[in-house]
């Protein structure tokens, strides 16, 4: 058993002939339920690779594979196809879970679901990016309590939490950058969008060191180039400066930070340890965690 997504490079290896067998099959030009076939033939294959042997990175590969079959076998003549559909989705990935506890299957699992209820609203949510803000926090709250249940990151209850931020990071942030570079409230006006951005992501990293998780920043590295060269943009002379600058400063900024993420959060959050909140987080006075 290896905590980690690649134990060897023979997980790569595996890996990749699932990549090829999926790439073979759809190429066979199947139709309607007999994709459902090679679906149920990658399940007997998880039996194997992920039941048994628990390799993390050729199960992923082979939920991806499932997922991918089961969509195409999968179709409904109804104005409720696209809802249906990702109900399927999600009820694959929940059985996947239940099944073989592999924690990545959460992210198709809670992707589905957000997908499916984007869907049932009704209404041009890129009008409302705040809706996916919404949904972001809702995942991080099941990510926090999974994370609660296992603070010395022991088991797959961790896992489960690591990939459920990677889905709900950029949920939040994508719904707060948005609205905020395109507002045009009163009260975005009066303290000014740098401020605010600038303040989002400082809260944000204060955030991701207190529980620990640095997959928080890695997800949202493309939303924060993307905010910081907005921001900065009017203040310099071209884009290729802005770019530069933007780079410089998070390219420090992830050097310093993964040297020192511990010490930091020790320095910032020390104080908490006694506290209440030290119950549902890693211990604020370690050295190092899982992540």
């Amino acid at each position: 058993t290896c905590a980690l997504p690649i134990c060897s490079f023979g997980d790569v290896f595996i890996t990749l002939g699932v990549i090829l067998l999926v790439v073979s099959i759809n190429l066979a030009n199947l139709s309607g339920y007999s994709y459902l076939i090679p679906a149920a033939g990658f399940v007997l294959v998880a039996e194997w690779l992920v039941r048994v042997r628990r390799l993390a990175l050729p199960g992923i590969a082979i939920l991806l594979s499932i997922l991918f079959f089961v969509s195409k076998g999968v179709s409904f003549d109804s104005e409720q196809a696209t809802v249906l559909e990702f109900a399927v989705l999600a009820l694959t990935s929940l059985l996947f879970y239940l099944r073989y506890k592999m924690p990545f299957s959460l992210l198709p699992l809670a992707a589905s679901l957000v997908a499916m209820a984007i869907t049932l609203i009704g209404f041009d949510v890129l009008e409302y990016p705040l809706v996916f803000a919404g949904f972001g926090l809702l995942v991080f709250a099941v990510a926090l309590w999974f994370d609660a249940q296992d603070t010395a990151r022991e088991s797959h209850l961790s896992d489960s939490a690591f990939w459920l931020y990677l889905l709900a990071s950029p949920l939040i942030v994508h719904g707060l950058m948005v609205s905020l570079l395109i507002s045009d409230q009163g009260w975005v006006e009066l303290f000014s969008k740098e401020a605010l951005i600038l303040s989002f992501f400082a809260g944000f990293f204060l955030l991701a060191l207190l529980i620990d998780r640095r997959a928080m920043l890695i997800s949202t590295q493309l939303y924060m180039i993307y905010a910081l060269t907005q921001l900065f943009k009017e203040r310099l002379t071209s884009t290729q400066d802005v770019m530069i600058y933007v780079l410089i400063v998070l390219g420090l900024f992830v050097i310093y930070f993964g040297a020192y993420w511990y010490r930091t959060r020790r320095l910032i959050f020390g104080c908490l340890s006694t506290s209440s909140i030290a119950r549902y987080v890693p211990d604020l006075g370690i050295e190092d965690t899982k992540r």
